[in-house]
């Protein structure tokens, strides 16, 4: 199987943070496990670096199909398969321009060949009319007062969101997208400082290697999305498009933007701020589900 770089890109973010944080040495067991002999030390590359060169080592070898297989193995999803299936979708509609699709049958999983130019169109069709809709949602009176979080960390975020709408407003939509995602993180880490058990002792609460919750300043974005949505505390739209925040965040790194040629638009910047206006919205209704 040949990838297009789109979908290695796709794929490399998975690895590295999306199925599971994985850290340099992590990183380094997880493609020894498909062949290679790296040992992790000084000098060690980033690691978005690191994996793309691994990855485009396995491109077009059967390698590349078997790090697809270990990524989405549905062992390591045991309680999860909710999330692991849209990871799937995701993952799919970039396949899609590689005429192939990933299909999860139990705990097995095929690949599929596909028609590039019908999913191609029907991806795109179906992401258009899902964004299109988001963006519809309209909210009043939104308050960030509500959520009972500390008066300093309010007073933050308020700030944060004034100088969103500033950003935007002026077309610095690079900033629209940067501290959209960074106030997120911080509006769903209070939260889970404030409800730690609920947080805790969710399916998708990320585990250190004794299996135990790790510490919430340990967390990453990803990790407190999915488990606000475990939760009820955002709607499944505001998570998906939470993660693709998440996604536009990483380009705060210049390498990174300049590796995929990222130039944010107005639409881009819509979405982002919408995300943080929904995110609010939802907590402050779904607060409720947590027994407060």
């Amino acid at each position: 199987m040949i990838l297009n770089q789109k979908t290695l890109e796709k794929l490399r973010q998975l690895i590295n943070e999306e199925t599971e944080y994985r850290s340099g040495p992590k990183l380094v067991q997880f493609f020894n496990s498909l062949g290679f002999s790296d040992n992790y030390g000084q000098g060690f590359p980033s690691r978005w670096a690191y994996t793309d060169e691994r990855l485009a080592r396995l491109n077009g070898t059967p390698g590349i199909d078997q790090c697809i297989r270990a990524v989405f193995a549905p062992v390591n999803f045991v309680g999860q398969f909710d999330n692991l299936d849209r990871l799937l979708e995701e993952f799919n509609q970039y396949l899609a321009f590689d005429s192939w699709k990933v299909v999860r049958e139990g705990a097995d999983l095929r690949f599929v060949r596909v028609d590039k130019n019908q999913a191609a169109t029907n991806t795109v069709k179906a992401e258009v009319n899902e964004e299109d809709q988001f963006l519809k949602r309209e909210f009043s009176n939104l308050s960030i007062d509500a959520l009972g979080l500390e008066g300093g960390l309010v007073d933050v975020l308020n700030e944060r969101v004034k100088e969103i709408e500033r950003c935007f407003q002026s077309g610095a939509y690079l900033a629209v997208l940067i501290l959209a995602g960074s106030t997120l993180e911080g509006l769903l880490l209070g939260i889970a400082g404030k409800h730690p058990r609920h947080f805790n002792q969710a399916q998708a609460s990320p585990k250190d290697s004794d299996g135990r919750p790790m510490k919430f300043h340990q967390w990453n974005l990803n990790a407190l999305i999915d488990v606000a949505a475990e939760l009820k505390l955002i709607e499944h739209d505001t998570k998906k498009f939470s993660h693709t925040l998440r996604d536009f965040r990483n380009y705060i790194h210049p390498f990174e933007q300049m590796s995929v040629g990222f130039s944010p638009r107005e639409g881009t910047a819509k979405i982002s701020l919408q995300v943080l206006k929904s995110a609010i919205y939802d907590i402050t209704q779904g607060i409720t589900m947590l027994g407060v």
